[in-house]
């Protein structure tokens, strides 16, 4: 008898996880009332102005954001609630930067990536740019830490090159680690919209992997990928970028290569 691989095992019992015990919800459901709820709206669009109408299955969002990143995280939490169908975005920004103004749009790009990340102090991270050139400054907890900034700095589109400036103070991490753990034993939860919603965001903001077209599920803060890379090394950047973002507890990357999936073909 044919015997399958275990890693092969592991997927198909991952794969059957998210599509069991999947919730029947009635139309009646109060869709404004879920997505208030959620981690994305508690969280990163608690100060925005946001309507949300709920009309044969389809989500309307009306109202204005802070930044162009939010707008996205709205539609994609939107687009993953019980009842929903399809989501139409009339969202507009607050005080939009201009497409003129180069670098303040770039800064503010930058600056929403490093949001999307656990592991870098965004919060403490001035971010400066110039004629595409990113001026890092602010507080880091280690030197990985700032590292890691300038990594994900460097990642975003239209970065030519970064500067990172930022000085280390690893007492600053650590009452950062602190309030995080505090906030964690306090019932703070990441709802599985929130998490796919931030996952997809972050994809689309990295360079590297805004292009692939990935496919995003989570189940219990577990995320599982698919879709097609075009090398291992690729591949594990995209797991690198997924296990970093809030309320990821743990990546299952089933994502094929495309050169190993041709020459099986």
């Amino acid at each position: 008898m044919r015997k399958i691989p275990y890693h092969k095992q592991l997927l198909e019992t991952m794969a059957s996880l998210f599509s069991l015990n999947t919730p029947l919800f009635a139309s009646r459901i109060d869709t404004e009332s879920y997505a208030r709820q959620s981690y994305v709206f508690r969280t990163y669009l608690k100060g925005d102005d946001i309507t949300i109408q709920y009309k044969d299955g389809v989500a309307i969002l009306i109202g204005t954001v802070s930044d162009a990143s939010h707008k996205l995280l709205a539609s994609e939490t939107l687009a993953r609630l019980p009842g929903v169908t399809g989501v139409y975005s009339k969202l507009e920004e607050h005080n939009e930067v201009s497409a003129l103004n180069k670098d303040a749009w770039l800064a503010a790009k930058v600056k929403s990536t490093l949001l999307f990340h656990q592991n870098v102090n965004a919060v403490e991270t001035e971010v400066v740019a110039k004629n595409g050139t990113i001026t890092l400054c602010g507080k880091a907890g280690s030197i990985a830490q700032k590292d890691l900034t300038a990594e994900y700095a460097k990642d975003v589109e239209g970065v030519n090159k970064v500067t990172n400036e930022m000085t280390v103070a690893p007492a600053t991490l650590k009452t950062g680690e602190k309030i995080r753990k505090d906030a964690d034993t306090t019932g703070e939860s990441i709802d599985d919209a929130s998490v796919t919603a931030l996952v997809k965001t972050t994809l689309s903001y990295h360079r590297s992997t805004r292009t692939l077209g990935i496919t995003v599920e989570t189940k219990d803060g577990v995320v599982m990928l698919e879709g097609k890379a075009g090398s291992w090394d690729e591949k594990n950047l995209v797991s690198k970028r997924v296990i970093d973002v809030p309320g990821v507890k743990m990546v299952f990357n089933n994502m094929t290569i495309e050169r190993i999936a041709s020459m099986t073909n």
